[in-house]
């Protein structure tokens, strides 16, 4: 087995690309190559492959420019937030905040593309990440978004059913939801 696991360190040190990945998976260097980033996204599917790398890579790609003014931008971040997605399996990551970031992160970049993959995609993230309150408010949001006040005030109530925490949020979010305002949340109550 040592044999073995040595091979393969050597093998990985042989191919990869110290500079891109190795500081990239850090988060602590912007990637020379700002389209592709195969090489990032290879080096987090073979070593931990953990939400929390892929939270920061995702995030520090979307720094490159505006999603809503840049239509490349948005293709490229929703084909990343999709492989995310798809590395991190659910029945695993389903209690880990970073993993439900990635999940509402994704739905509301598809949601300035197409608003019914994005409600699909909230429905997923509601339903493998029920605990955190900002899951529930960020689908409510997008429902309010969509004049769909029934169903954004539903949500918020299944959200205080199911104990989503913190509570305060959910509160919070629930009082504006009923003095009629544009968001749930100021950036302040975030």
């Amino acid at each position: 087995i040592a044999s073995i696991m040595n091979r393969v360190r050597n093998l990985k040190n042989k191919y990869r690309n110290e500079d891109n990945i190795t500081d990239e998976l850090n988060c602590t260097k912007i990637s020379a190559d700002t389209t592709d980033n195969s090489g990032t996204v290879n080096q987090i599917m073979m070593t931990a492959n953990n939400p929390e790398d892929w939270l920061c890579f995702l995030l520090r790609l979307e720094k490159k420019g505006v999603p809503q003014m840049d239509v490349s931008l948005l293709n490229r971040l929703i084909g990343r937030y999709s492989q995310a997605v798809t590395a991190l399996p659910a029945e695993k990551y389903s209690q880990d905040e970073s993993y439900a970031r990635i999940l509402v992160r994704f739905a509301e970049l598809k949601a300035l593309q197409d608003p019914e993959e994005a409600r699909d995609q909230f429905h997923l993230a509601r339903l493998n990440c029920k605990k955190f309150a900002f899951v529930h408010v960020a689908f409510a949001q997008f429902e309010l978004s969509q004049e769909n006040e029934k169903k954004c005030k539903q949500i918020l109530q299944k959200a205080v059913e199911y104990s989503a925490v913190p509570l305060e949020m959910l509160e919070t979010a629930l009082q504006n939801f009923h003095l009629k305002k544009k968001l749930l949340l100021s950036d302040e109550d975030k």
